[in-house]
Order: structure tokens, then C-alpha cells, then sequence
């Protein structure tokens, strides 16, 4: 073809941008990026990568600057310093944000929680403490696995559970909470919650230890919420149930909160209610270690850091929590040590069926 026309050279800057702002697949935008020099040159200028990002994840609007894992900046020649650092902060910009794209739709989907860090109240602990919620059966070593919220005569007090996941920058699509049923009451009651509503955010400060029991601090001192969630109707069913995200959310600081809303149940023998859970997981893309953040307070940004270039490999994917294996490998040795001594068990008892002796795969 003779005298080819470059229609971003014929449009204006803005026209220009409109047409390429409807581009909302990475794929696309890599593809552009190889037309030309000139249309390489346009999508870094404008940080077309960075605008997908922001419109993927509106969280990344707090994004301070970014960081990669090596100084990959030239030394400026005489004359051009300003342009030439403004134009290397530009290419590094778009290679962060093109990786992060391609990090928050390829990298493995698994369980996100690392441990539970708070529970609002707790029944009785240590043994309904909100440890329990990380077991994918609600009856460990023949004995119930759940967490208990302390009774209330007002069936409107909330209960917060709060965990911390397994890096500081998470995808997340679904939480999925499966309430207990009492099968060791009469009626089989059934202890779930009104409705239920999700935030996320970071520590104001490190998290040495997990809080574990609640205190007479609030845990709203401790913490920064960047997202709130809508409310979601749970039903009073004994199954796990999916909270999807209308969309997916970044979580910026490894931090969430689950606000139950409302009680149902009220318990026969003292006449309160009590909001029981047995089973939580958090479902999406984890980003650490490849990706890092530091939070800069008290602006609330935050630094943007690559680590590595390199995607995760799958079999880095493991859904099995080590606490969970260590808690029910201690479950079952004071079992046995309980048989020995020839106690008699005192828990409620119940029929163990052939599905309670297998383990759970943690996604369908």
C-alpha cells in the first residue's frame, strides 16, 4: 500500500484517546503498542496500561508511584534530563501496570485467608473461636467445629469476624460463609445471620499476633477500610453459601472484614440469639509476592512495588491452610490421648457418616 495514513496522526490528542479508551483488554492494548513506534509511543504517553487499570480497580487511584525490582533508569544525556527521566518514568509506569493486568486475570485462583486475626465476641473460647471457621467440616476429630458469637436478647447486634489474607494485594471475587446448624440441639437449629456485608483495607500498624478474643478496643482504631461492599441477604440454610462481588475488588492491604447483620436464631435454652459460623472462605488472585505495597500514612497512598517479573507457577498454588492441618493433627492427638486415659467423651454425639472422613477440595 502506497502512503499509508496514521489516523492517531490525523486526529487530535483527545479524539485520539477516546477511541483507544474503548479498548478494555490488555490484549488489545499490547496489540496497539505493536502497530507502530509512533502508536507504541501514544499508549505509553498517555498511560493508556495505568487507565485500564484504574478502570478495572478504582482502589488504584491511591497509587502514590511505582517501584521495580531493579533501576532499569539511563543516565540522561546533556540537554534532555527532563524529558528523558519524565520519558523512563513513563516506560516504567507501563510495564508495571501492563504486568499488573495480566497478574489480576491469569494468576491462580485459590483461598486467600491466612489466618483469623478478630472475632466481635466469642461464646465460649478457646473452643468456638473463630479458628474453627477455617475448617472446611464442621465436626473435627468427632467433636463440632464452629464459631459462637455470645449471646444477645436483640436480634440486631452485629458480629465482625476479621482475617488477614496471604498478601498484601489480593483479587477478590467471592466469600463464601457457611452458617452451623446444631445438630446436637433439638430441632437442629440453625444460627445464621440476617445479611451480610464485606470491607477491606489495612492495618493502621503491624499485625504481630492475631487479636483473638474481642476487646473493649475498637477495631475500627486498627484498621483503614478502602471498600465497602453492598449487603447480601444469607439465608438460614447449612450449606456454604456464595457472596460474588459484583465485581472483582482489589484488596489493598490484605485485610477483610465480615460484618454479619442481624440475628435469626434464638437459642432454646436462654432464650438469646446467636449468630454461629462454621465455614468461611475468600476466593480470588492472590498478587503477593510478585507484587508489594507500602502504605504511606496518614495520606493513605500507597507505593506500588513489582518484586518479580515472574508469574506464579500453579503448584505454588496451595488452597491447604498449614494452621488448619496443625489444629486437626492436634485435635485428633488429644483424642487419642483422651481414649488412653480411658475418658469417655464428652461432647455431643452424633452418626458419623462416610462423608465426614473425607476432605473437602476447597474449590468446586
Amino acid at each position: 500500500m502506497e502512503n499509508p495514513i496514521d489516523f492517531l496522526d490525523s486526529l487530535d490528542r483527545d479524539m485520539s484517546m477516546k477511541i483507544l479508551m474503548c479498548l478494555d483488554d490488555l490484549s488489545d492494548l499490547v496489540r496497539v503498542s505493536c502497530v507502530s513506534p509512533s502508536w507504541r509511543h501514544h499508549v505509553i504517553e498517555n498511560g493508556l496500561c495505568k487507565q485500564l487499570c484504574l478502570r478495572m480497580f478504582p482502589q488504584l487511584s491511591k497509587v502514590d508511584h511505582v517501584v521495580e525490582p531493579s533501576c532499569r533508569l539511563k543516565e540522561p544525556a546533556e540537554g534532555e534530563s527532563e524529558n528523558f527521566v519524565k520519558g523512563q518514568s513513563s516506560e516504567s509506569e507501563n510495564r508495571v501496570y501492563t504486568f499488573l493486568a495480566r497478574g489480576c486475570t491469569s494468576f491462580p485462583v485459590r483461598g486467600l485467608i491466612f489466618e483469623p486475626i478478630y472475632a466481635s465476641s466469642t461464646d465460649n473460647y478457646p473452643e468456638e473461636s473463630i479458628h474453627n471457621t477455617l475448617e472446611p467440616s464442621d465436626r473435627v476429630a468427632r467433636r463440632a467445629s464452629y464459631w459462637s458469637s455470645k449471646g444477645h436478647s436483640n436480634p440486631a447486634v452485629p458480629e465482625t469476624l476479621i482475617y488477614k489474607l496471604v498478601g498484601d494485594l489480593c483479587v477478590i471475587s467471592e466469600i463464601n460463609i457457611q452458617p452451623f446448624k446444631a445438630y446436637f440441639q433439638w430441632g437442629l437449629p440453625i444460627y445464621s445471620a440476617r445479611a451480610v456485608r464485606f470491607r477491606m483495607g489495612h492495618a493502621k500498624s503491624p499485625i504481630d499476633d492475631p487479636m483473638g478474643e474481642a476487646s473493649n478496643d475498637s477495631t475500627d482504631d486498627k484498621f483503614v477500610w478502602t471498600y465497602t461492599s453492598q449487603e447480601f441477604p444469607m439465608a438460614q440454610e447449612n450449606r456454604l453459601q456464595k457472596f460474588k462481588l459484583p465485581e472483582p475488588v482489589m484488596c489493598i492491604g490484605g485485610i477483610l472484614k465480615i460484618e454479619l447483620l442481624g440475628r435469626i436464631q434464638k437459642q432454646e435454652m436462654d432464650g438469646l440469639y446467636y449468630i454461629c459460623v462454621s465455614h468461611v472462605q475468600i476466593v480470588g488472585r492472590s498478587l503477593s509476592p510478585t507484587f508489594g505495597v507500602d502504605i504511606l500514612e496518614p495520606s493513605g497512598k500507597f507505593v506500588l512495588k513489582v518484586n518479580s517479573y515472574t508469574k506464579p507457577s500453579e503448584c505454588e498454588d496451595s488452597s491447604a491452610n498449614p494452621s488448619v492441618s496443625l489444629r486437626r493433627s492436634v485435635a485428633d492427638l488429644g483424642q487419642i490421648i483422651n481414649i488412653l486415659r480411658g475418658n469417655v467423651f464428652d461432647g455431643p454425639e452424633y452418626e458419623w457418616g462416610e462423608e465426614d472422613d473425607s476432605d473437602d477440595e476447597f474449590l468446586p
